[in-house]
């Protein structure tokens, strides 16, 4: 016999599976709605974007295709009809010159690593600083922040070169009651002297861009979830860790891959301060020396399929490690 207290848990269970049952259609209907929403997008999008990326890709899609069939073959600038083709002994001429090449590989992996790292610490910093600055300074304050990136790289590659010159620069001077620093000091005769500037002058120039793309991530953090957290108790650095900096991941992903390709493709900065003197020489200057100076233009080529390739690489494990829709903000998996 049931009695009346076991009766009315067995109601309450009931009740509570059919509210599920109605909850999980809800979402479902939800959910195809949100794919035909999806889908509208994605088809608006390519109507937008569309004309560009077929344009854009017929542009480079000529010269990568070029490059790569002239990597194929051995000849020089100045005799184009003496030339023969030798498959993939470029590649491996290039690949077995530890000296010279990755040597080269290895500076540019440097100086990509420290100057992304870097900006991604200071780019957040001015973020947050724009993002919570009062409304009447709101504007000043960013204009003055994004002034380094306005300034064309050349330009900034030469202010920094004659700040640290040994004959016309300043630094020497101004910061001479340092340690390790005197009028004597020339700071393009050694490597670690020489990348430093390198990697600052790159930093300076381009931290305002990642500052940038990282505020619009942080525009995009809900108010609500941040003043949720507050309500509970969490401290600053639990609201970064849980709250903001994932709602901002495919903020940071888009910021440390474009960050990342442009240091990979260095070129200004380093021509202009020691065209690859000191240990510094990376890969887009071994592809310009060995294809305008030394007019090899088949050996050229294919440091440049290489420096391609290694592209195409960064961009696959980016993807893969920050695992980001980029068409909805949302981790691959669906989650925020």
């Amino acid at each position: 016999m049931t009695t009346a207290p076991e009766t009315s848990r067995r109601q309450k269970r009931e009740a509570a599976a059919s509210s599920n049952g109605k909850a999980a259609r809800s979402r479902n209907g939800n959910g195809t709605k949100r794919t035909n929403r999806a889908k509208s997008e994605a088809r608006l999008g390519w109507l937008i974007a569309g004309p560009a990326f077929f344009i854009m890709l017929a542009v480079t899609a000529y010269p990568i295709a070029q490059a790569i069939y002239d990597s194929l073959f051995s000849f020089r600038l100045t005799s184009p009809d003496d030339r023969s083709f030798v498959f993939l002994q470029n590649y491996l001429t290039i690949l077995s010159d530890t000296e010279v090449f990755w040597s080269a590989l290895g500076v540019t992996v440097l100086v990509t690593v420290v100057t992304v790292a870097v900006e991604l610490v200071l780019g957040f910093g001015l973020a947050l600083v724009m993002h919570k600055a009062l409304l009447r300074i709101r504007g000043a304050l960013r204009t003055a922040i994004l002034v380094p990136y306005g300034i064309i790289t050349v330009v900034s590659a030469f202010a920094w070169y004659y700040m640290f010159d040994i004959n016309s620069g300043f630094v020497n001077n101004w910061f001479g009651w340092v340690p390790g620093i005197d009028s004597d000091l020339d700071w393009f005769a050694n490597f670690g002297t020489a990348i430093t500037v390198i990697m600052a002058s790159e930093i300076w120039k381009t931290t305002p861009f990642i500052a940038l793309l990282l505020l619009a991530g942080l525009a995009q953090v809900p108010d609500e979830l941040v003043e949720a957290a507050k309500v509970d108790g969490a401290s600053w650095r639990q609201q970064m860790t849980r709250v903001i900096l994932p709602n901002m991941k495919a903020a940071i992903m888009v910021a440390v891959l474009f960050r990342a390709l442009d240091a990979f493709r260095i070129f200004d900065n380093v021509f202009i301060m020691t065209n690859g003197a000191a240990g510094t020489e990376v890969l887009s200057l071994l592809a310009y020396r060995t294809s305008i100076g030394r007019l090899e233009i088949g050996l050229g080529s294919a440091v440049s399929v290489i420096l391609f390739i290694c592209v195409l690489l960064i961009c696959f494990i980016a993807i893969k490690f920050f695992k980001v829709d980029l068409a909805s903000g949302t981790d691959a998996k669906g989650g925020k």
